[in-house]
This record gives structure tokens, C-alpha cells and sequence, in this order.
């Protein structure tokens, strides 16, 4: 069926799907169709900034986001024009790791904490003390890190007690937003957003009742669980007077923004793996109809009831060249491109720990932070981008090394993300590093259209989550030649990690 809509919006076909994308830097929303094509003009945006500061801090105020998402489904209501009344469904994707705490009503108590928050740090180190960490890594799937929720409760009981004492429950932030949306305090968290947290027995679908027994967290302290295709529907009065045509449409549960760029991009089998630099980077493989064993310095987040998203994730991506390009006053990466492919690689002789905004994968260090090694007075700002941008490559190729084994025969790797299109040199470089074919997503918006997939699979409308295929629209082939360069520049990276930070503590 298809119908008529905005102008120049092409031969869309109905039902529709209204998807809600929470980032770090952005909340976006857009409509999008029976083939999960973005409906031209629908999209909305609103800007999404964390406070942060020296010591760790990493948070933002929960109803500022949950408003700022109210006026992107108003906005994108309100350009969906005769499509409106064939949206079936809301799908919805969020930053991950998110945790505040509420009273008994629902309202906040704490600030929305996000991943990035490194306050935790010595509550995480602490946990590593106390607990069997193999064991609670074999059961959640993750580390003890700064990043995830444990240390994070642990850091709040500890340094502000009373407000500790006044949390009834914690939640992530889509589960507060759909909350005050249904005027319920039992909408559940997906398995997905609760497995981003560190505390979701990914083996048994529970929270995990040791690590909570741990923390003196009770488990109805938390929100209850289900797949994110059971939906929540009934908006509360106040929203559906305001969301009329979504008054009684189902709204699937958040899953995590990496897990909707895989399904976005295609990747939802062992043959095509997902590579994505935004302000951070990733490495994803989704694997379905087992619960894998993680490889140590890797994590395994649930999608569904029997999927589970196996990778690696960096707190460095695009922000390491917009630091390196402000910090040092480079023009933009798209002045100095032609520059870059003149360079030698790893012709500077500069060793980078990228860890400016700390390390996640693969060390999972608490006390990482950028170190620079082979600086001399010849160096110039631009071998400085140079070896910034290779440093991440080899990021990824320490990650790929533990992920691709449990890849399909010569898997695709396909990249996304902002933060390397429109530089030929970066992906070129991570193809040369990682030794790998890397195809680059025809899609845009890969993590809205991953919503959208999500959504449409299940009302039934796609019978696959790769019914239509994902467009690749160019490869980039490495070259051989640069294997040894760029291994034995790997090499003392992995030299300089040991001499700073030691060996890792999982």
C-alpha cells in the first residue's frame, strides 16, 4: 500500500514507524516507511549536551531530555502530513548505560548519569576486590568498569548517602521517559538497554541477583524486563491529548544505539560486522540462537530473547580529531586530507594512547588517559593528526582480532558513522591496519533505520531483519604492503599500554 505525503517524498509504502533516537549529542526523530526509508521532511533534532567536568563528571537533567523528546514527536507529527494516520508503531533507540534514580512517583532524584561518567572509578576498583569478576563478566557480559551501572550505584552510596537513601527506584532514561508518557511505574526495560547496564544475567534474562545482593540493591529496585518487540501502549491522558494519533499505538521498548546501527546497517548476521566512528567507535558482531562466551577484553549485550551483540567500544572515535584539530588549530579534517595521503604511514614514529575521554575495550582501564610518546622537535601538528588517527585504527584491530574468529568466512566489515565520512585517509588507514576489506553503508541515519527495522519486524511487516538488503557503496581494499608497518607500530602501542597502564585487571 502506499500513500501521499510531503512533497517530493516519493512512492512510500504504509504502515509507517515514528522512530525516536536518543544520542549523546542529539535527539533525533523521523518517520519512516514499509521498506524503512526515511520519509523526507519528517526529521526533527534537538540538540542533547551532558555537563561535564575535570573530575569524572558526565550527567544531564532528566527532564530537559525527556522535554527536548516530547518536541521532536511533536515536530515530527507535525510534518507527517496525510502519513499520520498510517503510523502503526513507535520504535525507539538510546544511548546506552544511562541509569538515574527516582522517587516513588517516578520524579528524579539523581541527575541522568551516562556512560561517560568516570566519577566511579575508585568504587569500580573496589568491586574488582570484592567480587569473582570472571564470573560476574561470564554472567553480564561486561567488565567492572566505569561505564557500567555497579560501580556507579557503589559511587553514590559512598559519597552522597542521602541522596542514595531517597532513590526508590533506578532506572535508565528511555524507561523514565516512557514512564511519564503512560503515567505507569512498571514499564519494563528492554533486555537490550538493561544488558548495556552490567547488571542483566544475559544466561537467565534476570537481573543478577548476586551483583545486586553485592550493591544492597533489591530487584524490585529495578525495572522489570521484556523483549524490546513486547510494547508498552495507552498514553496517559495528558499525552494523548497532545499525541492524538498516538494515543493506543504500540511503542517497543529502547534498545541500545550500537544495537540498532547493526541492525541498521545490515549487519544481524556472523557474515557482515558493523564498524561504526561517531565521537566514539565500535566493533559489533550480532550473533543469534546462542549466548557466546566473551572473549576477556570484549562485552555480550542481549538484542532480543535469543540474539546477543558481541564487540568492543571505545571512548575515543571522531572526538580524538576534533580535540587534536581545535587543541593544536588544524583546519578541518577536509582541508588537510590531501596532506594526510602525502604522509608516510607511521612515518612520525609517534606511540598514542588515545584515551582522552578514558579507555573501555579492550583494557577496560579506570586510570587511562591520553599519552603521547616520540614527540621531538620536528614533530608538526600534522603528524600529531597522523598518528591520533592511526591510533585509533589500531584500536580496532586489537578488537577485530578477538571478534573476527567467531565471524562467519570472510565476513564484511561494513563502517558508518560521522565521524569518517568524508575522510578517504581514515578509512583507508583502518582497511591498511586491520588488514581487513572495509565497505562503507549506503544508508543514512543507520541507527533510526535500525529503529525502524526493529519496529516493522515486529508487527510482521519484514519477516527477516535483513528482508531488504543494505546498500554498500564502496570498498576499500588494504594494501598488503603496509602489514608489517603497521604491526610493528601496533606493537608499541601495545608496549606503551603496559609501561603506563599496566596489564588489564579483568
Amino acid at each position: 500500500m502506499s500513500g501521499s505525503g510531503p512533497p517530493g517524498s516519493g512512492d512510500y509504502e504504509s504502515p509507517f514507524i515514528l522512530v525516536i533516537d536518543i544520542g549523546s549529542s542529539s535527539i533525533k526523530g523521523g518517520l519512516y516507511d514499509a521498506r524503512a526509508r526515511a520519509v523526507k521532511g519528517t526529521s526533527a533534532r534537538e540538540p542533547n549536551e551532558q555537563t561535564v567536568a575535570s573530575d569524572g563528571t558526565s550527567e544531564q537533567s532528566a527532564k530537559e531530555i525527556q522535554e527536548a523528546v516530547g518536541r521532536v514527536v511533536d515536530s515530527v507529527l507535525a510534518q507527517s502530513g496525510k502519513f499520520k494516520d498510517q503510523i502503526a508503531a513507535v520504535g525507539a533507540d538510546s544511548m546506552a548505560s544511562t541509569i538515574l534514580g527516582v522517587d516513588q512517583e517516578g520524579r528524579p532524584v539523581t541527575p541522568v548519569y551516562t556512560y561517560a561518567d568516570s566519577r566511579s572509578a575508585a568504587d569500580v576498583e573496589a568491586l574488582r576486590r570484592e567480587l569473582d569478576v570472571r564470573a560476574v563478566y561470564d554472567r553480564t557480559g561486561c567488565p567492572q568498569h566505569t561505564s557500567y551501572v555497579p560501580g556507579r550505584i557503589r559511587w553514590l552510596q559512598r559519597t552522597d548517602p542521602d541522596t542514595a537513601a531517597k532513590v526508590y527506584r533506578w532506572v535508565d532514561l528511555p524507561t523514565y521517559i516512557y514512564s511519564g508518557w503512560f503515567a505507569r511505574q512498571d514499564v519494563p526495560a528492554s533486555y537490550s538497554v538493561a544488558s548495556w547496564s552490567g547488571m542483566l544475567n544475559r544466561r537467565k534474562l534476570a537481573w543478577d541477583r548476586g551483583l545486586l545482593g553485592h550493591l544492597g540493591v533489591e530487584k524490585d529496585m529495578l525495572p522489570p524486563l521484556a523483549s524490546h518487540d513486547d510494547p508498552v501502549s495507552g498514553l496517559s491522558s495528558e499525552f494523548a491529548g497532545r499525541w492524538p494519533d498516538l494515543a493506543d499505538k504500540p511503542f517497543f521498548l529502547a534498545v541500545g544505539d550500537g544495537a540498532a546501527v547493526n541492525v541498521g546497517t545490515g549487519c544481524v548476521t556472523p557474515g557482515r560486522i558493523a564498524l561504526t566512528v561517531g565521537t566514539t567507535g565500535a566493533l559489533r558482531l550480532l550473533l543469534h540462537g546462542q549466548t557466546p562466551d566473551v572473549p576477556r577484553g570484549l562485552w555480550a549485550y542481549c538484542l532480543g530473547t535469543d540474539s546477543t551483540l558481541l564487540g568492543g567500544s571505545f571512548s575515543e572515535g571522531g572526538n580524538i580529531l576534533e580535540w587534536t584539530q581545535e587543541t593544536l588549530r588544524l583546519p578541518p579534517a577536509d582541508k588537510v586530507e590531501d596532506e594526510l595521503k602525502k604522509l608516510k604511514p607511521d612515518g612520525h614514529g609517534i606511540s598514542v594512547l588515545p584515551f582522552i575521554a578514558g579507555e573501555r575495550s579492550i583494557g577496560w582501564s579506570t586510570a587511562a588517559s591520553g599519552t603521547f610518546r616520540g614527540i621531538r622537535i620536528s614533530t608538526r601538528p600534522i603528524d600529531i593528526l597522523q598518528a591520533c588517527m592511526e591510533a585509533v585504527a589500531y584500536r580496532f584491530a586489537l578488537v577485530a582480532g578477538l571478534l573476527l574468529p567467531l565471524a562467519g568466512k570472510d565476513p564484511v566489515i561494513v563502517a558508518s558513522g560521522g565521524g569518517i565520512h568524508g575522510s578517504d585517509y581514515w578509512l583507508q588507514t583502518i582497511a591498511d591496519v586491520m588488514q581487513s576489506q572495509i565497505g562503507i553503508s549506503g544508508e543514512s541515519q543507520e541507527t533510526s533505520r535500525g529503529s525502524a527495522i526493529l519496529a516493522l519486524h515486529a508487527l510482521g511487516v519484514w519477516p527477516e531483519l535483513d528482508a531488504h538488503t543494505t546498500d554498500i557503496v564502496r570498498i576499500y581494499d588494504p594494501r598488503p604492503d603496509l602489514r608489517e608497518v603497521y604491526g610493528e607500530a601496533l606493537d608499541r602501542q601495545r608496549e606503551l599500554y603496559r609501561a603506563i597502564l599496566g596489564e588489564p585487571g579483568f
